[in-house]
């Protein structure tokens, strides 16, 4: 499999390219940077800016897949009017001008990996959410039924087109856990909000096994969920984590207007329930190792 990924030096991207059998092409804004922090992969790194130009067709020979990553980080500082232009630009216009260049190629690739996210579906409460789900119109809603769309461009030049709906990844060194552990190994784990809102959480591991596994399926298109089998409410995991570390996790969750104040709009994602299920991965056969939480936790938290 001869890959091109753009997205590659974050946290999934760094993690499949330990899985794939050659070295990868990498769009990055900056291709030396990539190429020097990459360089135990050995990739081949050409620049790209994502938002204001197509990408270099000559990135893409001799490729038949793309895994299509690339976006700015949801959790990673306050959504200002700038950060949500830039959370919105970076996946709508990026994939926009992916696809503005794959589709004028003369050899075109047979598949774009392209990513979305469980925020397509909102929140849901205990509704149990497979592909089927419609959207809810809400700014991240909005943002993923666009970002898929622009996607989907492709299927018109041939192009077999995947997107999986990324949930809440854990692996070590990074992601969600890494984000978590500090105040929990301080004793200071507590859910957030009711806790009642389901947490889509999915192993690092499993999450590139099912995009490798997509990639490789012909009969597989169209959005998958990027989850686990089994969703735990945050209440369930805010206590399965506390276990694995051996730590209290009794305090009282922080007040909604507490949270909101300490992070802003972002906030109202930590509190949104999405009990979604990849039911079409588990129709084509994929198998999960890690479809249970705390042996994911185990294995996360012991390396």
């Amino acid at each position: 499999m001869r890959a091109l990924i753009t997205g590659a030096t974050g946290f999934v991207g760094r993690r499949l390219l330990t899985k794939l059998d050659q070295p990868a092409v990498v769009l990055s804004r900056n291709a030396a940077k990539a190429e020097r922090t990459l360089a135990k992969f050995e990739v081949t790194a050409f620049d790209w800016d994502a938002e204001n130009q197509p990408a270099p067709a000559e990135a893409f020979e001799g490729v038949d897949v793309i895994f299509h990553l690339a976006g700015e980080p949801v959790s990673e500082g306050r959504w200002t009017k700038a950060k949500k232009e830039r959370l919105r630009e970076s996946r709508v216009a990026g994939t926009r001008n992916l696809v503005q260049t794959i589709t004028q190629l003369a050899n075109k690739p047979r598949v774009l990996i392209s990513a979305s996210a469980v925020g397509y579906y909102g929140d849901r409460g205990d509704e149990i959410l497979t592909e089927d789900a419609s959207p809810r119109e809400d700014f991240l809603g909005e943002i993923c039924i666009s970002w898929e769309r622009e996607s989907h461009a492709a299927r018109l030049a041939g192009i077999r087109v995947v997107n999986p709906r990324i949930g809440i990844v854990l692996g070590e060194h990074g992601g969600a856990i890494g984000k978590m552990l500090t105040p929990f190994w301080l004793g200071l784990g507590s859910p957030l909000g009711s806790g009642k809102q389901y947490m889509p959480w999915i192993h690092i591991d499993d999450l590139v096994h099912q995009m490798l596994f997509a990639a490789e399926r012909e009969s597989i298109s169209g959005p998958l969920n990027g989850t686990a089998p089994n969703p735990v409410t945050n209440l369930e995991f805010t206590k399965t984590l506390g276990k694995v570390l051996n730590r209290p996790t009794f305090l009282p969750a922080p007040p909604t207007f507490v949270l909101k104040a300490a992070i802003g709009e972002f906030a109202n994602v930590l509190l949104q329930s999405q009990r979604a299920v990849p039911q079409r991965s588990l129709d084509a056969g994929f198998h999960f190792h890690y479809p249970d939480l705390e042996p994911a936790l185990r294995q996360i938290l012991a390396k």
